[in-house]
């Protein structure tokens, strides 16, 4: 019989689940909040006839994450603050050369150096815009231990099934938090591979423009002659200096997600039927206002909070509905305001958004939280 539940780290839970959704490729560096993942996957990869490789630096392991997963691999890397950040140039590569893989970052406060041990969530905005040029980017944000198991899983769903990197972002209370886990739940959480081509080897086009907008995908050394560049290029894979192909790649790269919010976006709703205030937020402060919402609800306010677990694309509509209804948005995040104003940009007139700050390293707790609230209220 198998195991049903185990107390696992967050970052422990990560590796659990990329085993599980079948990573075959870990290349990483190690760094503070995150090693335990590269740690873990050393161990554990072996076990499934996978590879794991400790490259020289960021950059290489998201290069060669990058190649294994052209080779055929499902593969992931796992990085914090200033490693997230060498990364970016090659992420922006695994965009336009459509390659599935996933990007772990454990957030740290920053920038720079910052406080290693110290929780953060300041990498928001650098995770949907990181790298330059327009882009499309999945971006997910567990809120528990289990769900850093389930959303690592949907990661790596996401990233074979519209051929893109995803980006999953953690934060050190995430991923050095232990919980229970209940596993025997969580296998049976569906896993999903890469479209493969049904034509004629010598007919295969590797960007060749789908019903879905997502082309299939072979792996090099399968037999399937095709040409990678992080150039524009046509459908067979070639630079082309057209501006009809690069406005219709471009476009492609951006709709093949757009077009698929329904099944990308993941949120969660608590108390949100009849709210009148309204708390948004991700990652580990979800927790946090979880009980800030139950206090307030036992003193008569008639609190709710939105738990918004793909922060990219963002959740416009979601948000925007429910900002009709309530009469304040609180947001606190452990950072300067980064979601509060992607929220004010989408709210608009519709009410008040008041942003809940600390960057200092330190958690927000539920007390700061509804402090804040009752602060607002009563002098509304």
């Amino acid at each position: 019989m198998g195991i049903k539940a185990k107390l696992l780290q967050g970052n422990e839970a990560c590796v659990h689940g990329a085993i599980h959704a079948g990573m075959k490729f870990f290349a990483g560096y190690p760094i503070t909040p995150s090693t335990e993942i590269a740690e873990i996957s050393s161990l554990i990869l072996p076990r499934v006839k996978g590879t794991f490789i400790q490259m020289e630096d960021e950059i290489a392991s998201m290069s060669a994450i990058i190649g294994a997963s052209i080779a055929g691999k499902k593969s992931m890397t796992a990085t914090s603050g200033p490693g997230f950040s060498l990364k970016q140039e090659a992420i922006g590569y695994a965009c336009i050369t459509e390659t599935p893989c996933v990007v772990v970052n454990v957030q740290r406060s920053g920038p720079s150096t910052g406080l290693p041990t110290s929780p953060s969530q300041g990498d928001l905005m650098q995770a949907r815009w990181g790298t330059h040029g327009d882009h499309s980017l999945i971006v997910l944000s567990p809120t528990t231990v289990s769900d850093t198991y389930e959303l690592t899983v949907k990661a790596f769903n996401f990233a074979e099934k519209y051929r893109t990197p995803v980006v999953l972002l953690l934060d050190e209370v995430i991923g050095h938090m232990r919980e229970k886990v209940d596993l025997s739940a969580l296998q049976e959480l569906e896993i999903l591979d890469r479209k493969k081509s049904n034509c004629k080897k010598e007919e295969f086009k590797p960007f060749e423009v789908t019903k879905d907008l997502v082309p299939n995908m072979e792996g090099i050394g399968d037999g399937f002659k095709f040409h990678v560049t992080g150039l524009v290029h046509d459908e067979t894979g070639f630079p082309t200096n057209s501006t009809k192909e690069a406005q219709k790649l471009f476009t492609r790269l951006t709709e093949k997600i757009e077009n698929n919010l329904e099944d990308i976006l993941l949120y969660e709703n608590y108390f949100t039927d009849d709210c009148e205030v309204l708390i948004v937020t991700f990652g580990c402060m979800v927790r946090c206002s979880k009980d800030a919402v139950d206090t307030m609800r036992e003193k008569g306010v008639k609190v709710g909070l939105l738990a918004i677990k793909t922060v990219w694309p963002f959740p416009e509509e979601v948000v925007k509905k429910l900002s009709k209804k309530v009469n304040h948005i609180f947001v606190p995040e452990m950072n300067m305001g980064q979601m509060s104003l992607e929220i004010e940009r989408v709210v608009k007139d519709n009410c008040p958004v008041i942003g809940i700050n600390k960057y200092n390293g330190e958690i927000i707790t539920p007390e700061e939280i509804t402090s804040k609230i009752e602060e607002v209220i009563v002098y509304a």
